[in-house]
């Protein structure tokens, strides 16, 4: 079948040819008689296919379907009597006035015996084109439901990646004014690195894995951003160790952390703030610790049950899409009135 499961008129062809040869042989076999096998297998095919067709896109739909099992099951009897008169007519009259050669006596009446016999071979080959057809059906739902599950999951990926908080652009674009009104050659640098990470935000969301030194120049260009808004109030120590070629990760992740630190610490601050950014790879892991001093303000509150605001909850919510539950660890915390995150993750 197809990647759809979609079963095509080759797929009828090829199933009722290959299960006529082996009907063909195996009764030739119980009779030896290849002739008399061919003959009533002519006569009973066509009545298998029209009973297992008028079953699997007549009956169940209309009365399976809609639970009217009652009305189901006297039709599918009265398919059977109907369909046991006509092969026995075929046969008395086309092949041989004995038709059933198997039995121990001559059978040449409706008996009911021949009658069971019949009607449950045939209620066997109805089965069984049943079951295709559902076991069809079935994978045929069930690859649709993943792929609407894969879509609303890359949906909700590229969502929660274009979370970057909106103020952020705004305070720095207030820095760009006043630094133009001042005429200051810092001017071009914070466009330059500004246009840099819009770029990176924009299209990093159209790849589900980026490359680790993009994602780390998007961080060092937002750091660089803030420490103009900040002046000399901040202090962070960006510590980077090992090597990042070949290593992949899922765009715009790191930056929520730095993100927080920056909203929920430095923004709230009056005194001195420290940010601390540790990034070192191991093989195909990644160690990524930050940690940012709590504002005074905080310190006074009751600590939250809750690690994080939304951009905290949004990058967990990334981390359980895009990857396994074995492949990262993520741990979040406060110590001595600073706050922690440390993520291990596969790159």
């Amino acid at each position: 079948m197809s990647k759809d499961y979609d079963i095509t008129y080759v797929h009828h062809i090829t199933f009722w040819s290959i299960y006529f040869i082996f009907n063909t042989l195996r009764w030739s076999h119980v009779h030896s008689d290849l002739l008399y096998s061919l003959k009533t297998n002519l006569i009973g095919f066509p009545i298998h296919i029209a009973l297992s067709y008028f079953n699997v896109y007549y009956l169940m739909p209309k009365y399976v379907y809609h639970k009217k099992y009652v009305s189901y099951a006297l039709l599918v009897l009265g398919s059977l009597l109907i369909m046991l008169l006509v092969k026995f007519n075929l046969t008395y009259y086309f092949v041989s006035t004995n038709v059933m050669p198997e039995a121990t006596e001559v059978v040449n009446t409706l008996t009911l015996n021949y009658a069971i016999t019949t009607m449950l071979g045939e209620l066997y080959v109805v089965s069984f084109v049943t079951a295709i057809k559902i076991t069809a059906d079935w994978l045929r739902e069930t690859n649709k439901l993943h792929d609407l599950e894969k879509r609303q999951l890359t949906t909700e990926l590229k969502f929660l990646r274009s979370q970057v908080s909106p103020h952020f652009f705004f305070n720095t674009l207030n820095n760009i004014y006043s630094l133009t009104l001042e005429k200051s050659d810092k001017a071009p640098e914070v466009v330059l690195k500004l246009s840099e990470l819009m770029r990176y935000l924009l299209y990093a969301s159209n790849k589900p894995k980026q490359d680790l030194k993009k994602e780390i120049d998007c961080i060092q260009n937002y750091i660089d951003l803030e420490r103009i808004r900040f002046n000399d109030s901040l202090v962070v120590n960006m510590n980077l160790s090992g090597n990042l070629e070949n290593k992949k990760i899922s765009p715009m992740l790191l930056i929520t952390f730095i993100e927080n630190c920056f909203k929920h610490g430095a923004s709230q601050s009056i005194g001195k703030m420290y940010i601390d950014v540790n990034i070192r790879i191991e093989g195909d892991v990644l160690l990524f610790k930050v940690s940012n001093t709590i504002p005074e303000k905080r310190k006074k509150k009751k600590p939250s049950s809750k690690n994080g605001g939304i951009g905290l909850s949004n990058v967990k919510k990334r981390l359980e899409l895009a990857y396994a539950k074995n492949d990262y660890d993520l741990q979040i915390y406060e110590r001595d009135n600073v706050f922690h995150v440390e993520l291990k993750i596969k790159v």
